[in-house]
């Protein structure tokens, strides 16, 4: 994030810790991750009354992922600049090729291969309450 830019998710998010990642090698492991951090954001979700909420995941290599996912249990990524490396092993591991903006469209059965394929380079995560998905102008 460049020094003149205001992050986007800031608001709220003061005392949601960052955390260190554990590799996740299997997809039970995966799916025991998505359970337990589904719960801790619906906790920190009604606490807060947020929108726009998920979880970011920090890049050992450089960059953040922004992961949300609406209603119906579909996935947006939001792949920050520096995080655009990524991109094929996205791909590879989602079967959804790269969209011409940094926010993805992910179906929510992808959601397991992707936090499998992302595991070994994820550094840190941290629940966000309020990041701009940009949904009005590209979803809505």
């Amino acid at each position: 994030m460049h020094s003149t830019d205001q992050d986007p998710d800031s608001t709220g998010n003061e005392d949601l810790p960052k955390r260190p990642w554990i590799v996740l090698t299997t997809t039970y492991d995966v799916e025991a991750w998505i359970d337990n951090y589904n719960r801790e954001l619906q906790r920190a979700v009604q606490k807060a009354n947020a929108s726009g909420y998920g979880i970011c995941f920090y890049l050992a290599e450089g960059g953040e992922i922004f992961m949300h996912t609406d209603p119906d249990g579909d996935v947006l990524l939001d792949v920050t600049p520096e995080a655009e490396w990524v991109a094929p092993l996205i791909t590879a591991a989602t079967r959804v090729e790269a969209p011409s903006s940094q926010i993805w469209a992910l179906p929510g059965h992808a959601m397991t291969q992707l936090v499998l394929g992302l595991s070994s380079l994820i550094e840190a995560t941290r629940i966000v309450l309020s990041h701009d998905f940009r949904l009005k102008k590209k979803y809505l």
